[in-house]
């Protein structure tokens, strides 16, 4: 089946041969079909693509026809203010030696590149039958940090009223409008013409037999060839007596409008289809004769720009007396994209110009809407298209196919591919986005092509109730109950979907052993065999699937027999159980998919985005471009102290590079426990902290072991690697891979059990793949538990443990995710230390049950660093504050390092003793093992008691007596006057350091209140309670 195969293989593309069936050909889109009106050498003496039009995929097939000397040449350009000064120069008779030949220039350009060559019109000179200008322009234009695709024409806004008189700007909508008006551009042969056609959906979409254009008329006046093509300067739709009417552009919007308002009483829209010349007689005669309300649609760039259309509109009603009132709307470009992806929206904002629609038109029960993701150039990237095939090859139903591509949110993009079926007698030309979005449960069918996306986005919360899903993964029945993330699980559950799965790779594979381009065909014919039978219902049968597929395929393919290939398909598709919600874990977020791309692969075949190794050339476009590569850091613009473009540009936390000044170990040597303090120089940063307030840092991993790791996994430390920086749109990151996993991946931190699942997608390993899916499945919970909390294994450590999992370190650096800054409390007060900030830190070591010795990555960082070290920090905001009140009294227990905010509270209130400021009582408790080894800052403390910044001290060294004291004990001796200060005086207390004192010291306190202060143990209770509210019953544990 040579010609089938080839289908399977791949799209089928638009080489010249392909130039002869343009029409009535439902697989040609009608950007393709303008392309080839544009492009032929009768029509056109040279086509220029402007790169802007070529990034939003046109301009590739005129290149590839010219190649092949079936197109007029081809001039590439560059899209710059005055960007059409070159087509001047070319139609100026002075400037090039065939000005006396027959000179047709095509342009292609997107909005925002006309809106740049629009001041060069103004030299253009008169046009001729043999020396004119078309530009064809195609409406998509990249939206907001996203990147997002829309429709908006706004970069014209300002330059339409500015453009000649004698250029003509036509606007079109639905894909045989625009073939048409193409057409059109090019027979009038006395104007400059500019063509904006949509782009965005309905140029691109497939499905409708496109007509050659049919002018009779052998005129060349603009009035006559519109009205010989069947069209008009304003198209009107709607009840002919209205009284409200919509005036907007032709295009994505008005097709979606016309859509929601047809059949609505006393509403109409006027769709502009002449922008200029602007014909005001013909305005007045579209309009209904009952009209009293003109409301008129402007894109714009912004909510202060005034709009040209309705200045045009506005003018024409006025100079000719008509009584109804013209309302301008201005819809920017964020607006337009949300009422196209959100159908919600757009019948909000039409609902309130009319109140007469009360409801969105119901649709057709027999119109079908089909979803499948997959993701750009993998094996299964062509099978949405050959299901698309199957109704086009009949032409039973009315089909309509367009494919989006997100190439953003996730390394190789996605692509979601949608279809629309329906009576052929209906029509219905809304845009497919609208028609179909992704928010909204509209989807009778979805397919997954890549199970990863189920882990990653949300693919099935389109699902409309009793929907159907089809999988293509190699899981198990139990691998998919055990993989669904929650999020996944609810909205399948939610609307009553049933999940089928099939495996295309084992099933071609079976059948066809030998991999390459036949393998993956039989994959793709695999997947469409499985929507059949999915897409029949209950009426399928294995008979009747092979019945229909042989009106498709041929008998045989690439030697194995279609009935044999449709038998294993049917025993392949199994139905999956899907777990109910509750019986899931808490699962990631999952991302949007975002239309943000029509060409997906450059000429090279790179992937446009994703974590790539790659050369010194990447760290150079970082450097020359650092706005297009960069994340902006979020600060306060006023702030004296810019933020250092190299710290941590990733996180949205304010960082800053202090030096560390001192770093001193308060425990003797041969102490078990490693406890030091830490000052940083804080000067020429703009680093400021209230007391209590912890500092997050930003520590490294050891460089012994990433260089001990990097040997063993193979990878050269010094080359480089490029990483999507999380939390922005397409901007990248570039550093060798030393410093990415020294100072950015947390190698050496715990994984997350999603973390085994999707390292198992790497193990070449039978054995180690199906360990990795066991451990990531609720059933292992017990495993990733004891691996966790026990042996305390690392990604590192998994990585060794399953060894044929070795996905690319790029892949690597994206899976773990980055280190986390860790925040510890500032043990200074910065209106007495000034430019430093103090840390009081206990490394944090053990030893896992096989005996290898395991620290903490951050406090093995700082324990490390050396006086004139430079260490990126941040700021955390904390629950330990001051009173507001001086004279509130503070209670302060402290275990261990849980003493280092209380020193900042001393140093202050002992300051302001020293500026003779009245204060209140301090009690300060202090614990730990010690005395002799861990009276941390004792000396400091000694000297507050006798300066009477502490008025009574509680010192509880567990170890020194033979029975061992707790500060709890020590909070017992103090009972009255700590129930009274509570009680009476609007004490605070707050307790620092771990955990397990806190019931001893909440049933002290309790025991205080009840005693001293005539409470009942409830009372008491209740009492502490209140005062969590009030901020002044304060615990930092850890």
């Amino acid at each position: 089946m040579d010609s089938g195969a080839s289908t399977l293989v791949s799209s089928p593309t638009l080489t010249p041969k392909y130039l002869t069936q343009i029409y009535a050909n439902p697989r040609v889109s009608a950007s393709a079909a303008i392309e080839s009106i544009a492009s032929r050498p009768d029509t056109s003496s040279a086509v220029y693509v402007y790169d802007v039009a070529e990034q939003a995929g046109f301009g590739t097939l005129t290149k590839e026809w010219a190649k092949s000397g079936s197109a007029a040449a081809t001039i590439d350009l560059q899209t710059r203010p005055g960007a059409g000064l070159t087509l001047v120069g070319r139609l100026s008779q002075g400037t090039s030696r065939d000005a006396g030949k027959k000179s047709v220039l095509s342009a292609y350009t997107t909005p925002a590149g006309l809106a740049h060559m629009a001041s060069s019109f103004a030299y253009l000179s008169p046009a001729t039958p043999t020396s004119r200008l078309v530009i064809q322009v195609p409406t998509v234009t990249s939206v907001g940090e996203t990147l997002a695709l829309c429709p908006s024409s706004s970069a014209l806004a300002a330059v339409v009223p500015t453009l000649p008189e004698e250029l003509v700007v036509l606007l079109s909508g639905t894909p045989q409008e625009a073939v048409d008006f193409a057409s059109i551009a090019y027979r009038l042969e006395t104007s400059h013409v500019v063509h904006l056609f949509d782009h965005y959906s309905a140029g691109r979409e497939t499905g409708s037999s496109l007509a050659p254009p049919r002018i009779e008329t052998s005129s060349s006046s603009l009035p006559q060839l519109v009205s010989a093509a069947g069209y008009s300067y304003f198209t009107y739709a709607g009840d002919h007596s209205a009284h409200t009417v919509v005036v907007v552009l032709n295009g994505t919007l008005a097709l979606a409008i016309k859509a929601l308002l047809q059949e609505i009483p006393g509403v109409g829209v006027l769709v502009v289809n002449v922008l200029r010349p602007w014909d005001e007689q013909a305005l007045l005669n579209a309009l209904p004769s009952a009209v009293q309300t003109v409301h008129v649609l402007d894109d714009v760039p912004s909510a202060s720009t005034q709009g040209f259309l309705y200045v045009d509109v506005f003018g024409t009603l006025l100079a000719a007396g008509a009584s109804a009132a013209v309302r301008p709307h201005s819809i920017v470009p964020s607006e337009l994209l949300a009422c196209l992806t959100q159908p919600g929206q757009l019948y909000e904002f039409v609902a309130s110009l009319a109140p007469s629609l009360s409801a969105p038109p119901a649709e057709s029960p027999l119109v079908k809407k089909l979803l499948v993701y997959s993701t750009p150039q993998a094996t299964l990237s062509s099978a949405a298209h050959f299901i698309a095939d199957t109704f086009l090859s009949t032409g039973a139903v009315a089909t309509r196919f367009l494919s989006d591509h997100d190439i953003f949110s996730r390394k190789g993009g996605i692509t979601v591919s949608r279809v629309l079926l329906g009576p052929k007698d209906v029509q219905w030309n809304a845009p497919l986005q609208y028609a179909i979005p992704l928010d909204s449960g509209e989807a009778d069918f979805i397919a997954v092509l890549d199970h990863a996306l189920l882990s990653s986005h949300s693919v099935v919360q389109n699902a409309k109730a009793g929907s159907v899903v089809l999988l293509a993964s190699s899981w198990t029945a139990n691998e998919v109950t055990a993989n669904l993330p929650a999020d996944v699980t609810s909205a399948l559950t939610s609307a009553g979907a049933r999940v089928f799965v099939v495996d295309p790779s084992s099933v071609s594979s079976t059948l066809f052993h030998a991999a390459g381009p036949f393998n993956d065909a039989i994959q793709n014919l695999v997947v469409h065999l499985a929507f059949l039978r999915l897409y029949l219902g209950k009426g399928a049968t294995e008979a009747l699937v092979l019945r229909i597929a042989r009106t498709l395929f041929d008998e045989v393919i690439y030697g194995v027999e279609l009935a044999k290939i449709n038998s294993h398909v049917w025993s392949a598709l199994f139905e999956a159980e899907i777990p109910t919600p509750a019986e899931t874990e808490a699962s990631r977020p999952l991302k949007n998919v975002q239309f943000n791309a029509i060409v997906v692969q450059t000429e090279s075949g790179d992937v446009v985005n994703g974590a790539r190794l790659g050369s010194w050339h990447d760290a150079a476009k970082h450097l020359l471009f650092p706005a297009a590569f960069n994340a902006d850091p979020e600060f306060d613009a006023s702030d004296t102290f810019a933020q250092h473009p190299a710290l941590r540009p990733e996180v949205p936390d304010r960082t800053f590079l202090v030096t560390c000044t001192v770093n001193r170990r308060l425990t003797a040597k041969e102490y078990d426990r490693n406890v030091f303090h830490l000052e940083f120089d804080t000067r020429g940063t703009g680093l400021k902290y209230a007391i209590g307030e912890a500092l997050g840092v930003h520590g490294w991993n050891d460089e012994q072991e990433v260089l001990d790791f990097c040997a063993w996994y193979g990878v050269e430390p010094n080359r480089l690697v490029t990483i999507p920086i999380p939390s922005t749109e397409g901007k990248m990151h570039t550093r060798t891979v030393f410093q990415a996993l020294q100072q950015q991946i947390d190698l050496f931190g715990q994984p997350p059990k999603s973390f085994y699942t999707e390292l198992a997608a790497h193990a070449t390993g039978s054995l180690d793949r199906h360990a990795l899916l066991f451990i990531g499945s609720p059933e292992g919970s017990a495993t990733f538990k004891k691996m966790s909390e026990k042996d305390t294994v690392t990604f590192a450590d998994v990585l060794r443990m399953y060894p044929t999992a070795r996905p690319g370190i790029e892949t690597l650096c994206e899976m773990v995710g980055d280190i986390k800054p860790r925040h510890y409390s500032i043990a200074s007060a910065q209106s007495v230390v000034g430019d430093r900030v103090d840390l009081l830190v206990v490394t944090v070591e053990w030893m896992n049950p096989s005996g290898s010795p395991r620290f903490g990555q951050c406090t093995r960082y700082l324990a490390g660093l050396k006086l004139g070290q430079k260490v990126t920090v941040s700021i955390k905001p904390s629950v330990m504050k001051l009173p507001p009140s001086n004279l509130q009294p503070l209670i302060m227990a402290g275990l261990g390092t849980g003493a280092a905010p209380f020193r900042a509270f001393l140093q202050h209130r002992a300051m302001l003793l020293q500026r003779g400021e009245p204060v209140g009582p301090v009690y300060y408790y202090f614990g730990s093992r010690y005395q002799s080894q861990e009276y941390l800052y004792g000396e400091e403390i000694e000297a507050f008691m006798e300066d009477r910044v502490i008025t009574r001290a509680g010192l509880a060294f567990s170890r020194d007596g033979p029975k061992k004291v707790y500060i709890q004990h020590k909070m017992l001796e103090d009972a009255e006057a700590l129930a009274k200060m509570l009680l009476k005086d609007n004490g605070v207390f707050y307790l620092c350091g771990p955990t397990w004192p806190v019931p001893d010291v909440y049933e002290a306190l309790v025991g205080a209140l009840e005693k001293y202060q005539g409470m009942s143990a409830e009372g008491a209770g209740d009492y502490l309670e209140g005062l969590k509210e009030e901020e002044r019953y304060v615990l930092e544990v850890y």
